[in-house]
Formats: C-alpha cells, structure tokens, sequence
C-alpha cells in the first residue's frame, strides 16, 4: 500500500504545471465534488489558537446541525481526553468561535446550547456597512456627447450606431451638422443612505427573547404534612453540605423547601434517591442553591405510585368457606341459599 501511495503522489506531482518550490510544503489540490467543509485561513492560521483548538472547531464545524457537541460528547467520538478537549473549547471560547449558554426548556430541565461562529470578527461589523456596497447597484456611467466629425469618405464607411436604421444618404455639398447628443442614459436609483457611526447596529450574538416567559410551576406539596415527614425533608435537606458542599441552604431555605421534598417522600421515593436527584450534574459552581434545589424538586417530580386495591379474604358465617369480601358475612352460595329459603317463607 505505501508503494502505491508514495508512486500516485510522485505522479500527481509531475503533473503540476511550473516550476516547483525547492524547500516548504508542496500543494497537491484536488478538488473535493462532495463532504468538505470551507475553513478560513483566519481560523486555520489564527495566531492565538493552539493547533488542539484548530482542530477540534475544523471537526465542530464540519458536524451536522443539531450534533452534540459537549465534552462528553466529543470525548466518545474523538480519541482526545476530555481534559484536552475542555482546554480547547475554553479557547475557541475565549476567542468568539464558540459560545455555551444554558437554556430552558418547556419542560423545565435545563440543557447547554452551544453555538459555533466561523467567522466571529464579522459579528462585530455593522449591519449597514457590510450589506451597502453589496445592495447599491453600480451607477451607469454617462458618456458625454462627442460632437460629429466632419463628413467625408471615412464618414461613409462607419457602421451606423442604431439597430434598424439606416443612414440618411446625404449630398456631396453638405454642411456640418450641429452636434446631437445621446439619448438621456437611464437614471440610476438612488443609493441608500449610509448608516450613522453612532447609530451603527451590530449583529447580538444571542437573539433576544420575543416571548415573555411563562410562570414557574409553584413547589409541589404533600396532601398531608405529617410531622415524621416534615422531620425526614428536615433532616435531609440540611445534610445535603455534607454530600456536596455547595448545598448549603440557611434554615429559612430549609423551611421552605421542606413540602417539596415531603411530596417526594409521599410518593414513596427513597431519601438516597432524592440526595441523588438534586445533587447530580450540577453546574460548578451552583450560585444559587435555594433555586438549583427548588427548580429540580419541582421539574423531576416522580409520578404518584400505581396502587392496586386488594380485595381480602373472609370466612363464610354459614359454611366456612373462604371467599372474597371486603366486609364479614356469607359466601354467594350461602346468600343464594337464604334467598330462595326466605322466598319459600313468604310463598
């Protein structure tokens, strides 16, 4: 296989038109007709990007839309660690190729969006210079009118300037005529007004909402807050520091947050369970840890347990046979037997 390679790559370099370089790289271009992606050269040869940087925002790129692109992400797809790919990411981040912003869903669970920009230097230009000299058409240009040179013999064999018409035959003793302009060029629609440097619009790098928000979803609550259970919610919330120690909550917090929790208890969730769920993938650092609690209490309520009704089993008063009741008393058998005794009776 490398025999065959090194003979293509010596042929194809045969076929380069002019002279070759003695020393440096030698391109060898062949163009790609499918699967390429365009890379600038202000990307590729960005003075303040590591060569890990580079490379990682060439493979972001040529991702489809919609790819995962976290570190975990990368990590399973690419031979790097995640160690090396976070350093890049914070790089291509710093220097406006990439931007991590965390949104909510409509259903309340949080997600990291990530949006890459190729070229992040024109965000920064105005609206109005970059997209006037492409939307003003060039003006026409308007040639001044020559005047008629004097008839004679090269006169006659010029071609005439109209279509259809032909030349006027004109006599041998002709005086010069007047000079006649060109007919009046279209005129050219008006430019657009250039925008104002202190009222340039610059390209936001987020658009902003255009909605408002809809209100957040209150804290769940127990249908009854026992005492055992206001002590169990207690209890746990004011040990989460000693699990994660960015869980501090004040004892107003815990106050608070203690009807949540019990909803969870209610429906019968295991405290290691609920220690779990609210302290697991959280974002370092949790700046707010009263709401980073409340919102995953409310938005990852489990569903309220399928309860089955048992019918128990009784003793028939009459044969003592077992049957199923939800009261003491007499088997179908027995009852059908009273039955027809006491119709019997009354006959």
């Amino acid at each position: 296989m490398d025999t065959k390679q090194n003979t293509a790559l010596t042929r194809a370099l045969t076929e380069i038109p002019g002279p070759l370089p003695a020393r440096g790289v030698i391109h060898v271009v062949i163009r790609h007709t499918d699967r390429f992606t365009v890379v600038g050269n202000d990307l590729a040869q960005h003075p303040g990007l590591s060569t890990t940087a580079v490379g990682f925002a060439v493979r972001i790129q040529s991702l489809p839309q919609g790819t995962e692109v976290g570190i975990k992400a990368l990590a399973a797809r690419f031979p790097e660690g995640e160690k090396l790919i976070a350093a890049a990411l914070r790089e291509l981040e710093a220097h406006g190729y990439l931007q991590r912003a965390r949104t909510r869903l409509p259903n309340g669970r949080i997600v990291t969006r990530t949006v890459f920009c190729n070229q992040p230097a024109a965000l920064l230009r105005p609206r109005g210079a970059a997209a006037l000299p492409q939307q003003a058409p060039p003006a026409p240009q308007v040639r001044a009118p020559v005047p008629a040179p004097a008839p004679g013999p090269a006169l006659a064999q010029a071609p005439a300037r109209g279509p259809a018409l032909a030349p006027a035959p004109q006599p041998e003793h002709h005086a010069p005529d007047a000079p006649v302009p060109d007919a009046p060029a279209p005129q050219a629609p008006a430019p657009e007004a250039p925008v104002p440097q202190g009222h340039a619009s610059f390209v936001p790098l987020v658009p902003p909402p255009t909605a408002p928000k809809p209100p957040r979803p209150p804290l769940p609550r127990p249908r009854e807050l026992t005492p055992e259970l206001e002590r169990i919610s207690a209890a746990l919330l004011s040990d989460l520091h000693h699990h994660s120690p960015e869980f501090t909550l004040s004892e107003e917090h815990v106050h608070r947050l203690v009807p949540g929790v019990a909803a969870w208890l209610e429906r019968d969730t295991h405290p290691d369970t609920i220690r779990h769920a609210l302290t697991t993938n959280a974002p370092e650092p949790v700046k707010y840890p009263y709401q980073f609690v409340k919102h995953r209490l409310t938005a990852l309520l489990p569903p309220p347990p399928h309860r089955t009704t048992v019918t128990p089993f009784q003793t028939c008063d009459g044969c003592e046979r077992a049957f199923r009741a939800p009261t003491p008393g007499h088997c179908r058998d027995c009852r059908t037997g009273h039955a027809h005794e006491d119709q019997q009776a009354a006959a």
